[in-house]
């Protein structure tokens, strides 16, 4: 796998969830909202299930950046579960910085359901500043 495709957007690896954010995902590209093409998902039950090794897989498999779609305080599972899922995220980036992978690397917002603008806006938002990244580096 390649870092980047012909236009030179970096990839970025999406942790979505089954009933909150995939959804939305579903649902920007039935309303053609755009987003770079280089955004690839999993979908998983619930956000809090996303493992730290599976990041750090992502990024030694060549992603540039991994994006966990949370869901928030909509979570079916359980009220914990933005707790939960900072708590992943608060050891994944210390992880990542014993590893030398800038911590910025690794996002996480809560997408609603119908929240197909936002995740757009977040991946494009997220996709300009891994370019600016690259190019520095």
């Amino acid at each position: 796998m390649n870092n980047q495709n012909l236009n030179g957007a970096p990839k970025i690896l999406v942790f979505s969830t089954e009933k909150i954010s995939d959804p939305a995902i579903d649902l920007a590209g039935l309303l053609k909202v755009h987003y770079p093409s280089t955004v690839y998902t999993i979908n998983v039950p619930c956000s809090s299930a996303v493992k730290t090794k599976w990041i750090l897989h992502a990024f030694e498999k060549g992603f540039d950046g991994v994006f966990i779609a949370a869901d928030g305080t909509d979570c079916p599972y359980g009220e914990s579960c933005s707790k939960l899922t900072g708590e992943i995220v608060s050891v994944t980036h210390e992880r990542m910085k014993e590893q030398n992978i800038d911590p910025a690397r690794l996002k996480m917002a809560a997408i609603c359901s119908v929240c197909a603008e936002a995740f757009a806006k977040h991946v494009k938002s997220f996709t300009e500043y891994l370019s600016k990244e690259k190019n520095t580096n």
